[in-house]
């Protein structure tokens, strides 16, 4: 177990053994599971991915609703070595991103990006027939969720991992103008956004000029009352770095949801006073 919390959000599902199972192991099983299936069933001749991927026109003429969720388990199996490499990236940040954010919060974040894609695609078939099927862009959302929340951890060859998002998005954003791809380059970018916004908004990205003044907009009234100023001094650490340093270290070696409670609001303090010296 990870850390000592005091919420059942927090914590696992369930326990196989000694082995936490979360929300992410168990939408890993889920994809596995339905990739197998369907892989099987294309063997023997059978069309379910047909009646599974997202289909503007089935769901705006025949009312077949469920493809605006179902196209995510439709994994081809021409690409499942991909397929395994995606798998492995979820379950990788998509449980750093649980322990960070919570259980519920994490569940809202995935369905929102299941649901934006499709619904933006439904709404672009009134105009032109759309399809979708797998779910890369669902879980590259998942991807930028978890750089959101750690911009300047070291992925691969020790690159941070906001230039490993940047180069990642940039490449897929290439080969979908590559082939005018209008469609697929909309449902990426639409993830992107949705994962780093709900980051973003629950306070645990990277602040946003703009967004706090927006937060804090407030009509200023004409008259009001100038209060006497403490002649208390408060007195702050010389080095916000050096009393968080133990703290990120920790972070780095076993996740976010290794914190202890006081561990955790230490580095909100820490993170209010770096914020306000940027302010001042």
């Amino acid at each position: 177990m990870f850390g000592v919390t005091t919420s059942d959000d927090y914590r696992p599902v369930t326990w196989m053994g000694r082995y936490p199972v979360d929300v992410t192991t168990l939408l890993v099983g889920a994809h596995i599971v339905a990739a197998v299936l369907i892989a099987l069933l294309f063997a023997t001749g059978h069309a379910i991915a047909s009646f599974l991927q997202f289909d503007s026109v089935a769901v705006l003429s025949a009312g077949q609703v469920w493809r605006l969720f179902t196209y995510a388990l439709v994994h081809s199996p021409n690409g499942l070595l991909w397929f395994a490499v995606e798998m492995y990236m979820l379950f990788v940040f998509g449980r750093e991103v649980e322990r960070f954010i919570g259980r519920r919060a994490y569940i809202a974040l995935y369905l929102i990006l299941l649901l934006a894609p499709s619904a933006m695609l439904t709404v672009w078939g009134l105009s032109q027939p759309c399809m979708l099927t797998g779910s890369p862009a669902l879980h590259f959302g998942i991807f930028v969720a978890f750089v959101t929340i750690y911009p300047n951890v070291d992925l691969f060859l020790r690159i941070p991992a906001k230039w490993v998002a940047l180069i990642l998005a940039g490449i897929y954003t290439l080969q979908l103008l590559a082939y005018h791809a209008w469609s697929e380059l909309a449902v990426v970018w639409i993830s992107i956004g949705a994962a780093f916004l709900f980051i973003e908004l629950r306070g645990a990205g990277p602040e946003l000029a703009w967004l706090k003044r927006v937060k804090n907009f407030r009509r200023k009234p004409r008259l009001h009352v100038v209060q006497k100023s403490s002649a208390r001094r408060v007195v702050e650490p010389e080095d916000v770095y050096a009393s968080v340093d133990p703290i990120l270290d920790k972070i780095a070696k076993s996740g976010i949801g290794s914190l202890t409670q006081s561990e955790r609001r230490a580095l909100d303090r820490a993170r209010a006073r770096l914020l306000n010296k940027d302010s001042d």
